[in-house]
């Protein structure tokens, strides 16, 4: 009997790391010294979001390295409009980095500009080309030493869904397939799933079939001309239009959140969303909307 005892007290011990790592795993959180900048594509040279990029990137002595691999179809960069589009932004002298080639992206020299970087931007176009090349490679894990020393990392589109731990619509046949054959992301933000383009393009149902599979995951849903800036446990919305958030709750300003009788029919919680505009927070931990 006390062998048994014994036997299942050493099981449990074992069993408790284990319990530990998956609870850590479902918090959703940013980088604690790093900032994130997730925009939902569209139209963004006259809104606010760039110059926030840039300000945090260091102003006029920021060192910003573009990204544009989603984009890049048979190698071919092109620099002009990439040119014209940061110099919108106030951001006329940046790198360029690029390659399709995951062994170059797991290189010293290649990674080298990012080394010296305060400011990383991907571009938009299809997330599965940024996760090939660079997915699990020094360049992932360079981008991460960036945030350690307290840079930024921006992307818009297929530049923000890359940012989260699981990569939505990441399927390289088909962007209308959410849960495809590339499902995971840089985990720049653990335990979320990010949408873009959401109200322009009515996709603001797709991410419950993300969460009818993975429950556990926070989806947040961001319309174009609009961003999150995340840093730590705390998001922000910034832009013109509106961000979605898919946490099994609901959250109006018109609802007391001590009062239970609100006065609205609402949906199943697996089916629920809301909406935060700009200026609005939200703690990703507690996955509660900070009132003000």
């Amino acid at each position: 009997m006390l062998r048994i005892k014994i036997l299942l007290l050493l099981f449990i011990i074992f069993l408790l790391p284990i319990a530990s790592i998956a609870q850590e795993n479902e918090i959703t959180t940013g980088n604690k010294n790093g900032t994130l900048i997730a925009i939902g594509g569209g139209d963004i040279g006259h809104t606010s979001i760039m110059k926030e990029f840039r300000k945090l990137a260091g102003g006029d002595t920021a060192k910003i390295v573009v990204i544009p691999t989603a984009f890049v179809r048979n190698n071919e960069i092109d620099t002009t409009l990439l040119q014209r589009n940061f110099k919108e932004f106030g951001i006329p002298n940046f790198t360029i980095l690029h390659t399709s080639d995951s062994i170059e992206a797991n290189t010293d020299d290649f990674v080298k500009p990012i080394k010296e970087a305060t400011g990383i931007y991907f571009t938009g176009g299809r997330h599965w080309r940024i996760a090939d090349s660079y997915l699990d490679t020094k360049v992932h894990e360079e981008l991460l030493k960036l945030l350690g020393r307290g840079g930024v990392i921006a992307g818009s589109s297929a530049g923000a869904t890359i940012q989260g731990s699981y990569l939505a619509r990441g399927d390289s046949k088909n962007n209308q397939i959410m849960m495809g054959d590339h499902e995971i992301g840089f985990g720049f933000i653990s335990n979320i799933a990010i949408d873009q383009h959401v109200l322009t393009r009515n996709r603001q149902f797709d991410m419950l079939t993300i969460l009818e599979h993975k429950p556990e995951l926070l989806g947040v849903g961001i319309d174009e001309s609009t961003a999150i800036i995340v840093k730590g446990d705390i998001l922000e919305v910034i832009g013109e239009s509106y961000v979605i958030i898919y946490d099994q709750s609901f959250w109006s300003i018109e609802i007391n959140p001590f009062d239970e009788d609100t006065h609205k029919k609402l949906p199943n919680k697996n089916q629920s969303f809301y909406f935060l505009k700009s200026g609005d927070k939200y703690n990703l931990r507690e996955r509660k909307v900070i009132q003000n």
